[in-house]
């Protein structure tokens, strides 16, 4: 499983089916890609991850505390391309992307297990749809984390 966790100042994303909109403030944007291989253990260990990464910066100045510290909001999308794979060629191969049918109980499983850590809801996409996602990046922070 890859994550790429964005610091923001805000976010939201436009689900454009529906033109829903979502939105959360200072937090988190993480998007996730599932492998095949990916299970309940590597659901947990990153969501574990995700809430206690201290990428905020506490009085001093200095990245010390995490979006849980802060009382931030996280929002997830569910992004397959990140495993695009261009190795070869010029048009990505998403061979290492679990399809949908394993994908989504498990992007469900990762979206629990941080409600369950954060102690509220968290944001998300609609997993499998166009979303247009617009977001104002803090730092800018980016962090990828994969296992």
């Amino acid at each position: 499983m890859l994550v790429v966790v964005q610091r923001v100042k805000h976010c939201s994303v436009i689900i454009q089916d529906s033109k829903e909109r979502r939105s959360i403030g200072k937090g988190l944007l993480v998007f996730i890609a599932i492998r095949n291989e990916d299970d309940l253990d590597t659901i947990k260990w990153l969501a574990n991850k995700t809430v206690n990464l201290r990428i905020f910066s506490d009085a001093n100045g200095k990245m010390n505390l995490s979006v849980k510290d802060i009382n931030g909001e996280i929002m997830v999308i569910s992004n397959f391309t990140l495993y695009g794979d261009v190795t070869r060629g010029f048009r990505p191969n998403f061979m290492h992307s679990a399809p949908p049918h394993i994908a989504e109980p498990l992007y469900n499983l990762f979206i629990e297990q941080l409600q369950n850590a954060m102690g509220k809801k968290i944001t998300t996409g609609e997993f499998g749809a166009m979303m247009e996602i617009e977001l104002s990046n803090d730092g800018p922070v980016t962090i990828i984390i994969e296992r």
